[in-house]
């Protein structure tokens, strides 16, 4: 007689193989977890209340000391930046000044004219002479002087002396005669004064 190989009802033999480590006491995936998680409360646990101030305050250090950096980095753009800007707006002024002596210089004709027409008196009164003012006033604005005049000390950087010329009217080594007007922009010399200088009689 054959004997009965049929298993139990409701019992499946692949529930019972994955079962029986469970039953053997082998640990499931959740129950590492939750002995991972044990031992993490564990350690901390073992920390004393210094160690866990000590390392509260390391960190809170490192977070400071990066701060500090980040501020030290900050300030040194903002220096650069400042004086980037700086020197650009020199910059700017300085090619002005250029622009305009450049400009002066092609207009020492027209100035040297009215210079001559002045000592002619042809200036005195009338449209060229209010044209001339205005003119004259324009380039004052924009920084240009004129120099060399009698009297004034003979100085070779702005001066060019032409002649020297014995007389009493002025100390030795100045201007006793100017024969052709200097002029400058904003301390920049366009072009220096003809001059006479005196010497004793």
């Amino acid at each position: 007689m054959a004997e009965n190989t049929t298993q139990p009802e409701g019992t499946d033999p692949l529930e019972e193989a994955f079962a029986a480590p469970a039953a053997e006491g082998h640990p499931q995936p959740q129950d590492a977890e939750a002995a991972v998680d044990t031992e993490s409360a564990a350690a901390q646990a073992d920390q004393t209340p210094a160690e866990t101030h000590e390392a509260a305050e390391t960190e809170i250090s490192a977070d400071a000391a990066l701060a500090a950096e980040r501020l030290e980095d900050l300030r040194r753009l903002q220096a650069e930046f400042t004086n980037f800007k700086n020197r650009t707006a020199k910059e700017k002024e300085q090619l002005r000044d250029f622009v305009i002596a450049d400009l002066v210089s092609a207009l020492l004709p027209v100035i040297d004219d009215i210079d001559a027409a002045r000592q002619h008196g042809d200036l005195e009164e009338g449209p060229f002479a209010a044209i001339a003012k205005k003119f004259e006033e324009i380039l004052g604005k924009q920084g240009l002087e004129r120099f060399g005049a009698v009297g004034e000390a003979f100085d070779p950087q702005v001066h060019e002396a032409v002649m020297q010329q014995p007389t009493s009217e002025v100390e030795p080594d100045a201007i006793s005669l100017v024969l052709r007007n200097g002029y400058k922009v904003k301390d920049r010399v366009v072009r220096t004064a003809q001059v006479a200088v005196a010497v004793a009689e």
